[in-house]
């Protein structure tokens, strides 16, 4: 098991590794296993990709972000300007309808409201407006709203952690009511936990996932 000194070396290293992330800007603490980054950043898509980076680094109990977005000079642009390329972004680079998702920015911050069938569509309206220039944060309010029913969504879900050869996947506890499913029990790294989340995520008929597994060392 990791000390929290060799923990923070670990995710220094890798901020400093990632090249889309400026470490030096950074700053990061540690305490049993408690990780806290902390900063000033120039885009919102570098604090998503430092937020990745620490996710990634074997040892990570928890992460608390305090980052702000700071953007400079010449990447800052008004709210309707920024408006205007988020709904041109999300007719350009997704499969949704028109007018299926309803886009409010205030101060940089954009919040994305509406209806849709499958969590990989709420992902791709985030993914198509994360890397606007001028965007300082994201409120996603994307609901699913799927025609598919939950029955057999408990089985389906485990037999997704199966073929995805999950480690230990008996320990992965999966609870439905209705269409909202509980994660719960340990897996061995952060990888093992995001990968049962998206497993119940690409189940039809699932509209909420709590996700209560922990990280065991």
């Amino acid at each position: 098991m990791k000390t929290d000194k060799q923990l923070k070396n670990d995710i220094l290293a890798e901020l400093r590794w990632e090249p889309s992330v400026n470490a030096e800007q950074i700053g990061v603490e540690v305490k049993d296993g408690i990780v806290t980054l902390a900063g000033h950043v120039d885009s919102f898509v570098e604090k998503w990709a430092a937020e990745k980076a620490a996710k990634k680094v074997s040892g990570v109990r928890a992460l608390a972000v305090e980052m702000d977005v700071k953007l400079p000079s010449l990447s800052q642009r008004n709210d309707a300007d920024i408006a205007r390329s988020a709904d041109s972004a999300l007719e350009w680079t997704t499969y949704l309808p028109r007018n299926t998702i309803k886009i409010q920015v205030e101060s940089g911050w954009v919040t994305l409201d509406g209806d849709v069938e499958w969590e990989y569509q709420r992902r791709a309206a985030l993914s198509a407006v994360r890397n606007l220039m001028g965007v300082k944060g994201i409120n996603n309010n994307i609901v699913i709203k799927s025609k598919v029913t939950a029955n057999g969504v408990k089985a389906d879900i485990i037999d997704a952690l199966k073929r995805r050869a999950i480690t230990d996947s008996q320990k992965i506890v999966v609870d439905v009511h209705g269409s909202d499913v509980t994660l719960s029990g340990t897996v061995d790294n952060w990888a093992e936990r995001d990968l049962a989340r998206h497993s119940a995520w690409s189940t039809a008929g699932v509209q909420n996932v709590q996700n209560n597994i922990i990280v065991a060392y």
